[in-house]
């Protein structure tokens, strides 16, 4: 008994000094394992890990407890983490989980739970400073100066509402302190407000933080009514995060895990895009199967089918990956998206003929044969323009038909690449074949 308790007592250390790493060591485990030492461990110290945890994994190890239990460890954790935890329980725990939170805390995770991922709502916090307008700058002063004393988070502004709740305006602290202590905020409050929507997802979000420099942005409703704030530095963390996750979608594995996430969570998100993945080849497999016996014959042309098709997917994962970052910047709307895919098609071009022309030289010099050297180059130039096309088309496309841009983009990207550049390349060597032999 004695060695469990000092056990516990290590493990706890470990997890105050060093949450972030816990976590990772924690989602190493099964998630029954994973389970059974955080129910050895005090609810709040078992949640400081909690909200180190992907929330995938951490709905995974929670339903191993009762709601009971849950429900503890959850109160203690940050709520917008605890939200996305809950949106990934088994409908019945998730219910029965939150009839049991307090009052207070369950109606903030309904409220943020009601709106969409990425959208503001899902990333203000409600604790802000408002005073109404009639108030005396001397009061709010005061209530900053006894925030200071204890200790509490300085506010990035206050904020003037009227009786309603409905937002009026914002204090300049600059102005606040330059003002008479008798004069009512409302004579000295900027009205000209900056604010968004609940709705606004995380892309006009990333937009207006490139745009202004605010610290924080009020959230109110449709009404006027202040309901919270998203400080710049949510929005910053969130767009690295999502940043993160387009990268595993862009090649098919799940947004949600992480380095150390279990080997069966690993195989279950990755496996269905391989899957993908492997049908892709076999198209590509099946044009170099269409020119197999004119291979047999001129065998050299099987050492330029991986250069031709290896440069056209480099080449549209560039035009890719800038044209998803264009995407999440709001650079690219419907009436310019047209633009970038002819800007895109003709840098391939350009590209195309240079790469082309290098390659043609290395395969004359190499095998003496000036045609040969042409088969490649405009094999080249034509899976380079392919490679621009698509690159650009492909998350425009998704992005219109609902999808999301990135995911897994990559996978349809080096299909076309592959099959345009085997096809281009061994079908005009099949028609200058008495050039070739």
């Amino acid at each position: 008994m004695k060695k469990k308790e000092a056990a516990i007592e290590i493990v706890k250390k470990f997890i105050q000094t060093d949450p972030v790493k816990a976590a990772q060591a924690l989602e190493a485990l099964p998630a029954r394992d994973a389970a059974q030492l955080l129910k050895d461990l005090p609810p709040s110290v078992a949640a400081q890990v909690l909200e180190n945890l992907a929330p995938q994994e951490a709905a995974g190890i929670l339903e191993s407890f009762t709601p009971q239990e849950a429900a503890e460890i959850l109160h203690r954790a940050g709520k917008f983490h605890a939200a996305d935890i809950f949106r990934r329980l088994n409908p019945d725990f998730s219910k029965a989980a939150i009839a049991l939170l307090d009052a207070e805390f369950s109606k903030d995770m309904a409220e943020i739970l009601a709106y969409p991922r990425g959208s503001a709502g899902r990333m203000m916090h409600t604790d802000f400073l408002a005073f109404r307008g009639d108030a005396k700058v001397r009061d709010v002063i005061l209530k900053l100066r006894q925030m200071a004393r204890k200790q509490l988070p300085a506010a990035s502004y206050c904020y003037v509402v009227d009786n309603t709740g409905a937002l009026l305006g914002v204090l300049n602290m600059r102005d606040l302190l330059l003002a008479s202590p008798e004069a009512p905020v409302a004579e000295i409050m900027i009205k000209d407000v900056f604010k968004v929507s609940p709705f606004t997802d995380r892309e006009e979000l990333v937009a207006m933080a490139a745009r202004k420099h605010y610290l924080a942005v009020p959230v109110t409703e449709e009404n006027g009514h202040l309901i919270g704030i998203v400080n710049t530095k949510n929005i910053i963390a969130s767009t690295e995060e999502e940043a993160t996750e387009d990268l595993q979608i862009l090649f098919g594995a799940s947004a949600e895990e992480r380095a150390f996430s279990s080997a069966w969570f690993k195989i279950t998100r990755r496996l269905p895009w391989l899957t993908v993945n492997l049908a892709t080849a076999f198209l590509a497999g099946s044009v170099v199967a269409l020119f197999e016996d004119f291979i047999a014959r001129i065998a050299v042309l099987a050492v330029f089918l991986p250069i031709i098709a290896g440069q056209g997917g480099n080449a549209g994962t560039q035009t890719l990956a800038v044209v998803i970052r264009g995407m999440l910047m709001r650079e690219i709307a419907p009436h310019n998206a047209w633009q970038l895919v002819r800007t895109e098609v003709f840098v391939g071009f350009v590209n195309g003929m240079a790469t082309g022309m290098i390659t043609a030289a290395a395969a004359w010099l190499w095998k003496g044969n000036g045609w040969l050297g042409l088969v490649v180059g405009l094999a080249m130039v034509v899976n380079m323009v392919a490679a621009g096309l698509s690159g650009a088309l492909i998350p425009v496309l998704m992005k219109r038909m609902g999808y999301d841009p990135a995911h897994s983009s990559g996978i349809f990207l080096t299909t076309v690449t592959d099959v345009v550049g085997f096809f281009a390349f061994l079908s005009t060597a099949w028609l200058l074949q008495g050039k070739l032999l």
